[in-house]
């Protein structure tokens, strides 16, 4: 009897273990905060299944602005952040929330306005005295507001433009969302709005809009990414997170990045430094 309930046992068992091996499997994944100028330009459409076919490894993207991405890092809600905001990135890893950062690739910033242009900045390259005429004219802006990376870029134009922007200016709307909500809002009020050219190409809502300043190195728009530091949060799935790391920065991943085109036209140039 002992031995008839022993091997009844063992099955079960064998039974339970196999039948958990592919849910196992399934739950290979690691959480990614990100920009949403990675989710709304369609690059993370493109690449994610390419890097889940050759690890296994399945990346759920959390996509919102960069500060709101590192703090969900902080919390030790994501396994990785990748973000474009480098000032904000190096205090990150300084404070401990990652051990480092590793840059990945660049693109750039564009200053997009109505075809009438009332501030008369069409074909410039220097982004001070853009920002400073649109001041001047008080001609309708249209910012993020959400303490993206585009955000703290603008934010950073109109301090060097010498001009203190606020919500409480009639010619400046704050939106609080997302790349593409925001162009949606300069679109429908034939406003300046300081962009992502990545966003910018995808973007099929641009009624009167286009790109009027561009060129300019200060425009230059870096993005990195670090590991969730495991030390401070245990959870974090250090393997899997730098498996995703390893591969967007090694030739492979780096090759996928430049081969992803809107209109045969390139949206990111990869760059990796480890």
């Amino acid at each position: 009897m002992k031995s008839t309930i022993t091997r009844i046992l063992l099955s079960a068992v064998t039974a339970l273990t196999l039948l958990s091996g592919p849910v196992f499997a399934q739950e290979k994944s690691i959480v990614v905060s990100s920009t949403t100028s990675t989710e709304q330009s369609g690059l993370f459409g493109f690449i994610l299944p390419i890097f889940k076919m050759k690890t296994g490894i399945e990346v759920k993207v959390v996509a919102v602005g960069t500060g709101q991405a590192l703090d969900i890092g902080r919390r030790g809600d994501a396994d990785v952040v990748f973000v474009h905001d480098k000032p904000a990135e190096e205090k990150f890893v300084a404070e401990g929330y990652a051990t480092k950062r590793v840059e990945v690739m660049y693109n750039d910033f564009v200053l997009i306005g109505p075809k009438s242009d009332p501030a008369k900045i069409a074909g410039g390259r220097d982004i001070k005295a853009a920002f400073h005429k649109i001041a001047t004219t008080q001609a309708p802006f249209v910012s993020r507001g959400d303490k993206s990376g585009t955000h703290a870029a603008e934010l950073r134009y109109w301090k060097d433009s010498g001009v203190a922007v606020a919500p409480t200016l009639t010619w400046y709307k704050e939106t609080g969302s997302g790349m593409g909500p925001a162009l949606n809002t300069a679109s429908a009020m034939n406003g300046y709005i300081l962009a992502d050219r990545a966003t910018w190409l995808s973007f099929k809502n641009r009624g009167d809009l286009v790109i009027l300043v561009q060129g300019d190195p200060k425009l230059f728009n870096q993005y990195g990414v670090m590991l969730v530091n495991p030390a401070k949060f245990p959870h974090v799935k250090k393997a899997e997170g730098q498996a995703f790391i390893d591969w967007i920065t090694s030739k492979n991943g780096q090759d996928v990045i430049a081969s992803y085109q809107i209109g045969g036209e390139q949206l990111f140039f990869p760059n990796a430094k480890k």
